[in-house]
């Protein structure tokens, strides 16, 4: 292997009850449920650059520049896709944090006001120093886009003009989360994005490699919580008529080494990256996002927001919620509209705990996992009503941290599909499918977590180029521990 609102008042409470020994698990609110959002959407405040002037003058929108959409379209558009919340991350170079401050920003609040039914977060697509490009989402708050500004204009590794090479170094990525760390108040979050675009190979990672994301956890694993599973670009292979196209290349804009199932090498592996993670007990999420720049109809590579993969949260409607979900690994993500609701549950007795929680045993006990989605009975935005084939129940074991000299390590040999599930192994009321699965003496240390699909594939099989992501779908969830 070579080296990739309600109010603020609820984020404050949310502090103090965990300052009781509360914590987001143990806080069931009754208004919680499932909220689909988009971490990760451009607008044409994603800008081209003039550099023929000194410094290098922004160019938005138009050919010249990145993305093309204004925030208020992306909003509208999430909205017509069925999203709860998005943000907004627009990337850029010299002297960025100007035009996020000055213009994005009051687009954003304008938007706020057009759709308020969408929650629409302050964030960018933070250029991280030395590794490929991060999601950063600020927490909701009167000075949100100052706190925007701050990061950037610190922190961003193409901000400074002229260029500054001290500022892309790793080192420089954890001086950038240790300084997120040590704000005042709600911590924003960092997340990887398409972490193994720039992979050559299986296993043979570029810009994002395994023991860089390990730094970074370690530095601040409420800031730094996880990674993108399913990167955007998903409609390369579309032409503007929805047909395919001759010649498309691979999903994602994957150059390289392909994804699996529409979802990076690092999540999709079985045993792989991701699992190492989980297996050292990392409490390291997934996310999918549509990293809209240009739609396929007008000659771009992407879905808008929503239209093929959503990132599902379990909160009550609330920036504060939403961005706790987040961090607390109360997501499950899926593309095509697969699924629209997905509880993992794993109990014994009258002790249990959900997506992203811990179940403490206390000793050798049989747990019992119920799996409980909902598969729409109506047709996704391609006009098809794909099916649940197959749901996979996959376990692995939590041995601890890994030494710093294996920070490389990318497999977990422990982890396993424990069950393949089935129609003939679930129950069907509706739209509500209820399965569960007993592991019997559990005596160690593990983690379950679920995937399914509506494919036949046993494993998620390397994605060939050109193919129709609208016939290979698949969700995930995020893990649940259970602790001896």
């Amino acid at each position: 292997m070579t080296v990739i609102k309600t109010t603020l008042l609820t984020g404050s409470l949310l502090t103090l009850l965990a300052g009781c020994g509360l914590n987001s698990q143990t806080m069931t609110g009754p208004n919680r449920q499932w909220l689909a959002g988009d971490s990760h959407i451009h607008s044409y405040y994603s800008p081209g650059y003039d550099t023929k002037t000194t410094p290098p003058t922004p160019i938005v929108g138009g050919p010249d520049g990145d993305a093309q959409y204004t925030i208020g379209k992306n909003a509208e558009m999430a909205v017509k896709y069925g999203l709860n919340w998005m943000v907004i991350t627009d990337h850029g170079g010299p002297n960025h944090s100007k035009l996020n401050m000055e213009r994005a920003y009051p687009e954003l609040q304008q938007a706020r006001t057009r759709f308020p039914q969408l929650l629409s977060f302050v964030g960018m697509e933070l250029n991280m120093p030395a590794m490929d490009h991060h999601t950063l989402m600020i927490p909701r708050s009167e000075k949100e886009s100052q706190t925007l500004a701050e990061i950037e204009s610190r922190w961003d590794a193409r901000e400074a003009f002229p260029v500054d090479a001290s500022r892309n170094t790793e080192d420089k990525a954890l001086q950038t989360i240790n300084y997120i760390k040590a704000m005042d108040g709600t911590k924003p979050i960092l997340m990887a994005n398409h972490p193994a675009r720039s992979a050559t190979a299986l296993g043979t990672y570029g810009s994002d490699t395994p023991h860089e994301l390990r730094n970074n956890n370690d530095a601040a694993p409420n800031v730094y919580v996880g990674f993108e599973g399913a990167p955007g670009h998903q409609a390369g292979a579309l032409n503007p008529d929805g047909s395919l196209k001759a010649g498309a290349g691979n999903r994602g804009a994957y150059g390289n080494a392909p994804t699996y199932g529409g979802f990076d090498q690092m999540t999709a592996r079985l045993g792989g990256l991701w699992d190492s993670m989980l297996g050292e007990g990392r409490r390291f999420w997934i996310v999918a996002t549509s990293d809209s720049h240009v739609h396929y109809t007008e000659g771009g590579a992407d879905f808008w927001p929503g239209e093929y993969q959503k990132t599902y949260v379990k909160a009550e409607p609330s920036y504060d919620d939403i961005l706790d979900g987040l961090r607390s690994g109360r997501t499950f993500v899926t593309s095509g509209d697969l699924i629209s609701e997905l509880d993992v549950t794993a109990s014994t007795g009258p002790s249990s705990a959900a997506t992203g929680g811990t179940l403490k045993l206390g000793g050798a006990k049989d747990v019992t996992v119920t799996i409980r989605l909902r598969d729409p009975a109506g047709k996704n935005f391609h006009n098809d009503a794909p099916e649940v084939k197959r749901v996979d129940l996959i376990v692995g074991r939590v041995t601890g941290k890994v030494a710093s000299a294996q920070y490389d390590s990318d497999t977990n040999p422990t982890t396993t599909v424990e069950r393949r599930l089935s129609a003939a192994d679930w129950k069907r009321e509706g739209e509500i499918v209820t399965m569960t699965y007993t592991l019997k003496n559990v005596s160690a240390d593990m983690y379950v977590r679920v995937r399914g699909t509506n494919t036949d594939q046993q494993e998620p099989a390397a994605d060939p180029k050109g193919e129709n992501p609208w016939a290979d779908l698949w969700f995930y969830s995020n893990p649940v521990f259970i602790e001896q």
